[in-house]
């Protein structure tokens, strides 16, 4: 047996002794769902358990009260490897996303390790990422600097299948607000100005540009405000959206063609329009292709089989692509469930603490400390790593 097949038994046997541990992590994650940015109970739990194991935790960081870094640093100077947790749940719905297992999944992995360091060169990085469903923590994270010193990252999303190198959408959060004038609207609609008119304009044209895009993009959305009563001719509307693309240069221009969709309703109705980016975009992602084959190498060890996307996928969006446009990054998918289980649904919250979900959450875990180890043990891995994201980045920027 190999050094670097040592390495890796000894990081699952380390999973294996701590699953009562991690399994319990994840369940009072699960059931303690907290919004994006209030992650408090959560964060407190992570960064305890990472704490009482000797790694060295920074709170709060990135101005972020719920976000940390939990570093464990080995024998001797190298590479850093950072392991990604999530912990945001669903407005209504929970952990309808299976956020608690991403985190248990990355202290899990952070955890296996800690034995292994003092014998490697480099270190571990569990970092704690809130607010990804719509805050755009790690966008923020990526802004303020703290994957700055990252030398590769990666993550686990439970999902219902096991996929490799899926890649996901640019996406802008966009506000849009109509101030028109109020009257009556039965004895004086002529002195009125239409808000409403005015965000339903900016509908219709939105659904002709759609003809004119192209297919990847999606531009979706609801009118947050439409009025106040139906005798009142509306003097305040406001609408939010998202516009979606493959990559960020050409979401960019569809967000200025849904602009331009807007000042066009607000010149048609005489109303004053407001057009704003209500968050951080999510950047498009790029899975490293290397760090995709030393994972999928590690699901098979482990007996686990893994399908890599061919880029016909359904896909959305995430704040790891912003993690993925400055170091080599992946973020693969466990089975959880059935094909047939669909995210953001009461169904998904409940297999994100069945014990088909505790079971992902176990390869999960293991899979991520022995890539990580594929990374501090062998250099010429990341160095490959290194090199795909270089080519990567290249391709997108022709």
């Amino acid at each position: 047996m190999s050094n670097l097949q040592e390495l890796k038994v000894a990081a699952i046997t380390e999973v294996e002794n701590r699953k009562a541990e991690l399994i319990r992590l994840s369940d009072a994650i699960h059931a303690t769902p907290e919004l994006g940015f209030e992650e408090h109970e959560s964060a407190a739990m992570l960064t305890g358990m990472l704490d009482e194991n000797g790694f060295a935790v920074e709170r709060g960081v990135a101005g972020l009260d719920t976000a940390f870094v939990a570093t464990m640093t080995g024998g001797t100077e190298g590479p850093l490897v950072a392991i990604l947790a999530e912990y945001d749940a669903l407005r209504g719905l929970g952990h309808a996303c299976g956020h608690n297992i991403i985190a248990a999944a990355a202290v899990g992995a952070g955890l296996a390790l800690k034995p292994l360091l003092p014998g490697l060169a480099g270190t571990v990085q569990v970092i704690g990422t809130p607010a990804e469903e719509g805050g755009g923590g790690k966008a923020i994270m990526v802004d303020e600097g703290v994957f700055e010193p990252v030398d590769a990252a990666m993550m686990i999303h439970p999902s219902n299948r096991n996929m490799l190198g899926r890649a996901a959408l640019t996406a802008y959060p966009l506000g849009i607000e109509f101030f028109g004038k109020a009257a009556h609207a039965a004895a004086a609609p002529d002195v009125g100005i239409n808000a409403l008119d005015a965000v339903l304009l900016t509908f219709s044209g939105i659904n002709a540009l759609r003809q004119h895009v192209r297919d990847d993009v999606r531009i979706h959305g609801i009118i947050r405000h439409g009025g106040d009563a139906a005798n009142i001719v509306p003097d305040y509307t406001s609408a939010e959206l998202i516009v979606r693309a493959a990559d960020t240069p050409y979401a960019a221009e569809v967000v200025e063609k849904v602009r331009a969709c807007a000042e066009g309703a607000a010149l048609a109705t005489g109303a004053r329009m407001e057009f704003k980016q209500t968050g951080p975009r999510y950047d498009a992602r790029l899975p490293n292709a290397k760090m995709v084959a030393l994972f999928k190498e590690n699901l098979e060890a482990l007996g686990v089989e893994a399908e890599l996307a061919t880029g016909g996928e359904r896909m959305g969006s995430s704040d790891i692509g912003n993690v993925s446009q400055i170091v080599p990054t992946i973020h693969p998918y466990i089975a959880i469930g059935p094909e047939d289980l669909a995210g953001h649904t009461n169904e998904f919250r409940e297999a994100s603490a069945s014990k088909a979900g505790h079971e992902g959450l176990l390869v999960a875990a293991k899979a991520l400390a022995m890539t990580a180890i594929d990374l501090l043990a062998e250099p010429a891995n990341l160095d490959e790593a290194k090199k795909a994201f270089a080519q990567q980045k290249s391709r997108t920027a022709s």
